[in-house]
């Protein structure tokens, strides 16, 4: 680490902040209900207006992106067709009714949560974009999506998942529904698509229970 002098100080805005942090112990080294408070209250942190003429893209830009993909997949593969289908409707509905805009993690699940010094916990690995909150949680209600497939009551403790993180960040419940939908879609296909076929299969299983 080298200290800087007043005089050889960067220019405001070409400064990089490095904090230390325990890149071993993750939210997901805790119980489930215990990791979802944190993180809850770690994403409420992170969520701020954007600043005007700001260079990110949007939710929507981001998903329109992705939609081509989507249906590609489900040509391949005609049984995904009603889960794709779901998800795009979902998607077009949602953006047809959204009206907030905050400036987003954008890969906000357990993993990106680590152990800190200034705070308990502190996220990392942003993918910044700019949308409604209802998006940045929607990673995050999958999350340890094999011990709820692995679960008789799976269907039931995302249903839970999704009023839990609803209520308590004051987010619209059928559209954090809707948007996990589309997000375990496009993240289903995106990896059946690349060869993990079981990981994409578990996460559209997923899918399919909302």
């Amino acid at each position: 680490v080298e200290l800087l002098v007043p005089g050889d100080l960067p220019a405001p805005g070409d400064a990089l902040l490095l904090e230390r942090l325990h890149h071993e112990v993750s939210l997901r080294s805790l119980p489930e209900a215990k990791a979802l408070l944190e993180a809850a209250g770690t994403v409420r942190r992170l969520w701020v207006q954007p600043p005007p003429g700001h260079p990110f893209e949007t939710v929507a830009e981001r998903t329109g992106a992705q939609t081509g993909p989507m249906r590609a997949a489900a040509a391949r593969e005609p049984e995904l067709e009603p889960l794709v289908s779901a998800a795009l409707a979902a998607r077009e509905e949602l953006l047809a009714g959204g009206t907030e805009s905050f400036l987003l993690h954008g890969n906000f699940r357990q993993s990106k949560v680590l152990s800190g010094e200034r705070a308990p916990w502190l996220a990392v690995g942003p993918e910044p974009l700019v949308g409604e909150r209802a998006y940045d949680l929607a990673r995050l209600v999958r999350d340890r999506v094999e011990d709820l497939i692995a679960s008789p009551g799976g269907p039931v403790t995302a249903r839970r998942r999704i009023k839990r993180l609803a209520e308590s960040l004051e987010v619209d419940q059928a559209r954090l529904r809707g948007w996990t939908l589309f997000r375990a879609v496009e993240s289903g296909t995106r990896t059946l698509t690349a060869g993990r076929r079981q990981d994409g299969e578990l996460t559209l299983e997923f899918a399919g229970w909302l």
